[in-house]
């Protein structure tokens, strides 16, 4: 999940980059911003870099130990001697 502080600094950014014009309806812009983006990402289905990465490392855990795995059933495989 999408930590808060993101969506408000997109929702600042984008704010931000309105003509100054647009001033009076800052305020209005900024919730309509922050809706659009809050139901993009929850469509979206993202996670954070941290829970990105913890994945990774559980996956290459995985990785290695399968890999060990397949080297002792080949051992187990070969016919005696």
């Amino acid at each position: 999940m999408l930590k808060p502080e993101f969506i408000e600094q997109l929702t600042e950014k984008l704010t931000a980059a309105l003509p100054s014009g647009f001033a009076e309806f800052r305020e209005d812009a900024e919730k309509t911003f922050r809706n659009i983006l809050q139901q993009t990402f929850a469509k979206l289905d993202l996670v954070t870099r941290e829970e990105f990465d913890v994945q990774t490392a559980v996956l290459a855990r995985t990785r290695e130990k399968l890999e060990a795995l397949i080297k002792q059933v080949e051992k187990l495989d070969q016919p005696k001697k």
